[in-house]
């Protein structure tokens, strides 16, 4: 039987996401600015190419970013709340011998 969660506990999973949040508030911070950098190098060294090129520069890396920090985030979630060690290993010792 897999034992509970932290992230059951409404405390816990309160504190969490309240951390998942902030981290998040801040990714988009940190975007923002990496982004604006970013077409401001552009627009200096190469002049307006077409605005179509800002905008998919501007949304690709604004995407790949915030995609990034999501999932590292979540990452971090379920490290830092002690999730990853309510799985239950069901193969225990026996999987090590498979590699």
């Amino acid at each position: 039987m897999t034992s509970r969660s932290p992230l059951d506990d409404p405390d816990n999973s309160s504190f969490a996401w309240g951390r998942y949040k902030r981290l998040m508030r801040f990714m988009v911070v940190v975007t923002v600015v990496v982004v604006a950098v970013s077409l401001g190098l552009l627009y200096w060294r190469n002049g307006l190419v077409s605005i179509h090129f800002y905008i998919a520069t501007g949304l690709g890396i604004g995407l790949a970013m915030m995609l990034m920090a999501g999932l590292m985030g979540l990452v971090f979630l379920s490290s830092g709340t002690g999730h990853d060690e309510a799985v239950d290993d069901r193969l225990g010792e026996d999987a090590k011998d498979l590699w």
